[in-house]
């Protein structure tokens, strides 16, 4: 040891040897604390490998289904649940037709993942139906306002799911409201007609 570490130590009670002893053991502690910070984000993440089964909320009954992650909620509806009312139009949703709604907002079901579904409701075409129909698929029938009906369950779901938000919309705000669905059919002036009957209360 130098003679400039001795006085320095005599004078202030820390030497440079000292320093380095304290800032190792800093060091250290601070790996250590990123090695069990690590350690515990892995414990904590879940990653889901293979077939697990989950329950979705879907018309208001709980199902116990079996996905993959990669599973769309449109393929548990349809070859699962047995509801097929959403269609498999196009694989980026951009058709509209697999339209359902989850917690009261439309989704398109083809490019939805099923296990993003939990917890969450799900309502589909044939929540509207039964022995009292919604006013919806009514107008739609009195309307005439669907013609080889693939796309028609999707523009159901559209149209009330758009109607419940804009209960008072007018034909302009309709026509914007859906242009999120496509009928190959051309039948868009008829489902106009009765997205307006329905709000008149027809």
């Amino acid at each position: 040891m130098s003679a400039s570490d001795t006085t320095s130590g005599a004078r202030g009670g820390f030497s440079r040897r000292d320093f380095l002893k304290g800032s190792g053991a800093v060091a250290a502690a601070t790996a250590l604390h990123a090695q069990s910070a690590t350690a515990l984000a892995d414990d904590e993440a879940q990653v889901v490998r293979g077939a697990t089964e989950i329950t979705l909320q879907v018309n208001g009954k709980a199902h116990k289904v079996k996905v993959e992650p990669r599973t769309t909620l449109l393929e548990v509806l349809r070859y699962q649940l047995d509801l097929t009312g959403a269609k498999p139009v196009s694989l980026d949703g951009s058709s509209g037709a697999s339209t359902v709604l989850l917690d009261d907002k439309p989704i398109t079901a083809s490019n939805t993942l099923a296990i993003a579904c939990r917890g969450k409701k799900v309502q589909t075409v044939e929540s509207l139906g039964g022995q009292r129909p919604d006013a919806v698929p009514r107008a739609f029938v009195e309307h005439d306002a669907q013609q080889c009906g693939f796309c028609t369950p999707g523009f159901v779901m559209a149209v009330r799911a758009f109607l419940n938000k804009n209960p008072k919309a007018t034909e302009e705000q309709i026509r914007k409201g859906l242009n999120g669905n496509i009928c190959r059919c051309g039948t868009y002036a008829n489902v106009i007609q009765a997205a307006i009957a329905v709000v008149k209360g027809g």
